[in-house]
């Protein structure tokens, strides 16, 4: 469908053009975001879509930060 023009002769073949275009665009865009978080699980990168608010600065709450973006992670894939 790249460059591709076709001529569209009523609404009925416009809409199934139209329908099967947006559902194409859709698995595209999930299979993109499957791949960008196995790709961020496999090198331990937190996403910047990910945001934890905790307040404290201890090696208990940055492990706690760590397992919960590790936890989102697996669970999105």
């Amino acid at each position: 469908m790249h460059g591709v023009t076709t001529k569209i002769g009523n609404v009925q073949q416009a809409r199934i053009n139209n329908n099967y275009k947006n559902t194409k665009l859709k698995l595209l865009k999930a299979n993109a975001a499957i791949w960008f978080n196995k790709m961020c699980r496999a090198k331990q990168l937190k996403p910047n879509y990910i945001n934890n608010r905790i307040n404290g600065k201890t090696p208990q709450d940055k492990k706690i930060t760590a397992s919960a973006i590790r936890f989102r992670i697996s669970q999105e894939i």
